[in-house]
């Protein structure tokens, strides 16, 4: 744990590497995106496991912003990261860049924002402990992570009063 029992964005930050093969690729010679989704998810969840230290599920992919294509042969990098924490839920950020392992050139190729739920062994949500920003960009997502949270409660507030 980190100072005061609250846990560091450090203590469960993922870095995950995995190689485009012929099995991931579209015809165009790219990684399916749902691959490279499998990918995030796998990745973010392990960091939401971490940090929670507990079992945890996916609730939303907030967004997902593909930049561009990763082909066959290359190299995918994910990281994945606690931005914020709420109650019984925490938002994960993944980067994930590709490499041409022949070139060695990096490729920033897509950005998505997870919201994970920490549940106990009766499948109930649990409360998680808070994430500890220390540099500046942590700070700066974790303070981003606020402002989609309170993107996604409007969004929802609206469709319900859509429905009435």
């Amino acid at each position: 744990m980190g100072v005061d029992g609250l846990r560091t964005v450090r203590q469960s930050q993922v870095y995950m590497t995995e190689m485009v093969l012929p099995t991931h690729t579209n015809a165009l010679g790219t990684a399916f995106g749902g691959v490279i989704m499998s990918w995030i998810d796998i990745a973010a969840a392990i960091a939401a496991q971490r940090h929670s230290m507990s079992q945890v599920v996916t609730a939303s992919i907030d967004a997902l912003h593909f930049v561009a294509p990763v082909k066959k042969g290359w190299v995918v990098n994910l990281k994945a990261s606690v931005n914020r924490v709420f109650k019984t839920s925490m938002e994960i950020g993944v980067r994930i860049d590709a490499e041409n392992p022949i070139t060695g050139e990096y490729f920033h190729t897509a950005t998505a924002y997870l919201t994970f739920v920490a549940l106990n062994s009766l499948s109930q949500p649990v409360e998680i402990p808070k994430i500890l920003p220390e540099t500046d960009e942590e700070k700066r997502r974790y303070e981003h992570a606020e402002i989609r949270r309170q993107n996604r409660l409007q969004k929802k507030k609206a469709i319900e009063a859509s429905k009435k």
